[in-house]
């Protein structure tokens, strides 16, 4: 049975400017239907890689494809394939809301016999019929990002690329962006560039983050929390002899360490973080070994570190492999 095409296929991306690297040997590929999101702080290089894949910015060297065609040899064809939501989405202010749309799908090749249809399909999906005939200069933030929305995916495309969708949008409006974009999972490969973290972690089912134009880490939440921090995380508020802590700990799991130790209250009682590379569940032991030990324990409970904490940990650990190489030249 052949193996499908990858919706989107890149290989030793690199895009210089006057002598600056912008992206630096990028690989990645991305299942037909999946969600990705695309990571990275400001000026690492993740708007770059979305023009380029979207053919509006020639590589410097490296292969794209989207559903297998080569973005450098067959632009025209590869626009067809995606619907694309720039950062600072450029909208016509003087023009109403079923206009415009009207507009981009007549630009799209969509049939005048399928359009009408097809407009209201992504109106009622984009929560936007009320302003259908509303000037989009008039509208909210909220309502102009959607209209965008609306505009990218107008004419299923099979690949969608969106910038920054939620940006500038209150939690409202975000939490709607976020299940219009979850709704496409499966019908459409979507990447999105955001900065909200907790939106992606919700939305995507893969993420890859970017740095000074190189790929510091990719995979599912779980898997960068495993491959980046590398350890489980326990929170603990105990009273007794910091030795004897010390010696339950060890006997209890032999990779427990003390990461970070508080100062005791007036009851006695100090905070502490726990790691260990153990993934099972260790409480109920710890629990266990510290109430036999004599040792008055108050909370126990396991930190789950957010995709804003393996964020931070992959860019500062490249940072830092950056340093070095500079250091060594």
């Amino acid at each position: 049975m052949p193996t499908e095409t990858p919706a989107i296929e890149v290989t030793d991306l690199v895009k210089s400017y006057a002598g600056m690297t912008a992206v630096n040997g990028i690989s990645f590929s991305l299942a037909r239907g999946e969600i990705l999101g695309f990571l990275g702080p400001n000026g690492a290089g993740k708007s770059t890689t979305m023009r380029i894949l979207t053919g509006y910015l020639p590589a410097t060297s490296g292969q794209v494809s989207i559903c297998g065609e080569p973005v450098a040899s067959r632009p025209d064809a590869v626009k067809r394939l995606i619907g694309y939501m720039p950062e600072n989405n450029p909208l016509p202010e003087d023009m109403r809301v079923s206009e415009y749309l009207y507009f981009r799908g007549r630009l799209k090749e969509i049939s005048r016999a399928k359009l009408g249809p097809r407009i209201d399909e992504v109106l009622e999906l984009c929560d936007l019929k009320r302003v259908r005939h509303k000037i989009i200069g008039k509208l909210s933030k909220g309502f102009r990002q959607r209209v965008g929305i609306a505009e990218a995916i107008l004419a299923e495309p099979p690949v969608i690329i969106m910038d920054e969708p939620t940006i500038g949008l209150d939690p409202h409006q975000i939490l709607i962006v976020r299940d219009l974009i979850a709704s496409l999972r499966g019908r459409m490969t979507v990447i999105i560039s955001s900065h909200i973290l907790p939106e992606i972690e919700m939305t995507c089912d893969r993420v890859l983050i970017i740095n000074q134009g190189r790929i510091v880490a990719q995979g599912t939440p779980p898997e960068l929390r495993r491959a980046i921090l590398g350890h489980s995380l326990y929170e603990l508020e105990v009273a007794g002899d910091p030795g004897r802590l010390g010696e339950v700990l060890a006997a209890t799991e032999s990779s427990l360490l003390i990461k970070e130790t508080g100062e005791p209250d007036e009851a006695g009682f100090r905070q502490l973080r726990l790691a260990t590379a153990r993934e099972d569940d260790l409480g109920e032991q710890l629990l266990h070994a510290l109430g036999a030990a004599g040792l008055r324990v108050r909370s126990l409970s396991r930190a789950h570190p957010t995709l804003e904490d393996v964020f931070l940990a992959a860019t500062r650990r490249s940072w830092d492999v950056t340093a070095e190489e500079l250091k060594r030249k």
